[in-house]
């Protein structure tokens, strides 16, 4: 059998990975009915909810690798999580979505090492998304960003619409400044063809060497310091516990964007959410009022819980199980605030019981 192209997704926190891995599944659906895509998504934390979306988006597989960087302390799971993927569903492609701040150099030399050994993969290439909304520029953001920009078979802009032309502009001069031959593609609202993100021929990522990534991560090997990620959980005292929809949606709204980067939950809520687009759809009412949340700077969407899905381990008859994370130093002060209730909150008398946890 022809060995299995395996495309590594990278971008810092928000940057709208996964939004761009969902809007290639229609695509290649609508080309071939039963082409097979397999996910390998790694996330800070220990909650899974984007594995849990991509379920649901017709994906045909998905593995999700929590609580750690992919390209640190897990890479060496890659291997067996590869090859449930290969055994499980036979994929036409894998596509690896690293966390936000993974060194992709590093994932790519272990792709390649494994495609060596094994010979069932092909590293197709490595492609970096950009956020050019939220973008204040790698001196002001961090380093791995700028890593993760330059090594790279692709760079995605994403979100310039909302950020105007001149913005774009400029966040383009800056990753020239890089100065690195890579290529570079505008997103439609989160979207790019997929012969565009597919067969990039990963030209660049095939040509590193062990000691130019081993001399570049020792440089970035504390960039799992450059944000906090908070645990939150919220348990109820009865199964029939719901969160408070109205002072949820509070908190989603007042969350400063450059304290809070990311809010990623799975939890029971009291009433029928809105997302912040008003130009999107409301989300449709959910019989057991079970959602997925999804927050990014300031935004936010709903997308119900199937009751025929089966919902991950990590959140399982749980009120609530939440993932914050937040800027460098941030995570002490927002865990003593969200201790401090008022925040996410059980609906009626009860408060239920809430545990917070500094994971990083």
């Amino acid at each position: 059998m022809a060995p299995i192209p395996i495309t590594i997704i990278t971008g810092f926190l928000g940057s709208g990975k996964t939004t761009l891995i969902l809007n290639l599944i229609p695509q290649l659906r609508a080309e071939n009915p039963s082409y097979r895509l397999a996910l390998l998504k790694n996330e800070f934390g220990d909650l899974a909810v984007d594995s849990q979306l991509a379920s649901s988006s017709a994906i045909s597989g998905v593995q999700e690798m929590l609580n750690g960087c992919i390209c640190c302390n897990l890479v060496g799971d890659l291997k067996p999580a590869l090859a449930e993927l290969e055994t499980q569903v036979r994929p036409d492609r894998i596509v690896v979505e690293t966390s936000g701040s993974a060194f992709p150099a590093t994932l790519a030399l272990e792709v390649n090492r494994l495609a060596r050994e094994t010979g069932k993969y092909v590293l197709d290439g490595v492609v970096s998304v950009i956020d050019v909304e939220n973008w204040k520029g790698y001196e002001d953001t961090s380093y791995t960003a700028a890593v993760q920009a330059r090594y790279t078979d692709l760079i995605v802009f994403n979100k310039w619409e909302t950020a105007g032309e001149d913005r774009y502009d400029w966040v383009l001069d800056r990753v020239s400044d890089l100065d690195v031959d890579v290529a570079k593609v505008k997103s439609d609202k989160g979207s790019v063809p997929f012969d565009v993100i597919f067969g990039v021929d990963g030209g660049l990522a095939r040509k590193l060497t062990d000691g130019e990534v081993d001399g570049e991560h020792n440089h970035s090997h504390n960039h799992q310091s450059e944000v906090d990620v908070l645990s939150v959980e919220l348990r109820g005292d009865t199964d029939s516990a719901v969160v408070s929809t109205e002072k949820l949606q509070n908190f989603l709204a007042s969350a400063p964007k450059d304290e809070v980067y990311r809010i990623k939950a799975v939890l029971t809520l009291s009433s029928t959410p809105t997302n912040s687009d008003p130009e999107l759809p409301r989300p449709p009412a959910q019989p057991k009022g079970r959602y997925i949340l999804n927050w990014a700077f300031g935004r936010w969407t709903f997308t119900p819980v199937s009751g025929d899905d089966q919902e991950h381990r990590s959140s399982h008859e749980v009120t609530l199980r939440m993932s914050v994370i937040t800027g460098r130093s941030e995570g002490r002060r927002w865990k003593k605030k969200l201790e401090a209730r008022g925040l996410v909150e059980l609906d009626g008398p009860n408060k239920g019981e809430l545990v917070v946890t500094k994971l990083l």
